[in-house]
Order: C-alpha cells, then sequence, then structure tokens
C-alpha cells in the first residue's frame, strides 16, 4: 500500500469497518473481464476467522461463474465525506474500506437459515428472525470464508 499512514490491518479494526457497510462488492472471474456485482451482507467471526454471508435467486451469473473458480475478492466502503477547503482548489474524501479474497461456496441447506440470520442481524439489530419455509427453499445463501484482508481509512 503506498500510504502506509492510511492502512488498517488490525482484524477487529477491519471487523468493525466492515459492519459499518452495507454493500460489499464480489468480483468474479470472468472472460475478458472480471465480474463484480454488490450484494447486501452478513458477517460472522468465528475463533479469528470471519466468514461473509450472501443470498441471490437459484440461478443467474454468478453461479455459473462460481462453478468454475470459487476464489473471489470482494470490497466495501463506508463513512463518505467529501471535504472542500474553503478556496474550493483541492478536495479529497473522508473513507474506511476493506477489501481481500477468499474462497466461496453454497452453503447446505442445513446451515441456510444461519446464513439469512447472520445478513438480517447486520441490518436490523435483533437476534432471531423468522423465516417462511417458502422463502428458505427459493433462497440461495453463499459464505465467503475470508483468507486475507487489508483495510485503508482517511
Amino acid at each position: 500500500m503506498r500510504r502506509a499512514d492510511r492502512a488498517v490491518q488490525n482484524f477487529d479494526e477491519l471487523v468493525q469497518i466492515l459492519e459499518k457497510c452495507d454493500v460489499c462488492r464480489l468480483a468474479f472471474h470472468d472472460e475478458p473481464y472480471p465480474y463484480i456485482l454488490p450484494l447486501n451482507f452478513g458477517i460472522e467471526v468465528t475463533e479469528g476467522r470471519l466468514a461473509l454471508y450472501f443470498h441471490g435467486a437459484q440461478s443467474g451469473k454468478k453461479y455459473e461463474l462460481l462453478a468454475n473458480n470459487d476464489h473471489v475478492a470482494f470490497e466495501a466502503d463506508c463513512s463518505h465525506q467529501l471535504i472542500t477547503p474553503e478556496n474550493n482548489a483541492h478536495c479529497t474524501m473522508r473513507y474506511e474500506s476493506v477489501m481481500g479474497y477468499g474462497r466461496l461456496q453454497i452453503v447446505p441447506e442445513e446451515e441456510k437459515r444461519k446464513g439469512l440470520e447472520n445478513l438480517m442481524r447486520h441490518y436490523v439489530d435483533r437476534q432471531t428472525y423468522e423465516f417462511p419455509e417458502q422463502v428458505v427453499r427459493q433462497t440461495v445463501v453463499l459464505r465467503l470464508d475470508v483468507e486475507s484482508m487489508t483495510g485503508k481509512r482517511r
């Protein structure tokens, strides 16, 4: 990272930044360009390991790409604030961001509710949720096991 003074490397701080974000972008391998998808997400930390949960319909391009390669990159950013000086000669932006790599998988049926609960807890301050059985059956839940990540803040 060019600006080491802006680097965030502490695991707990990186998770705190992710907790403030409302969208996480996944980048899949595709040709000739990567395929980037903005998604809602949930966070789970277990024994110092981070997993991110996502959900979607039962078909789509992300599943085709995932079937060919489960290695993905992710990025989330938040706390945006434009900073303009009195003379408007130079503008900059405050922000926090986390990016990293990991392996993505479709969770088995018995883990779907857990993943959906993680998603909901990220957006709504409750511990338990009821999901209609039909909704659970029609939803695919994905889990990204994060292998490495870095952050940056200004």
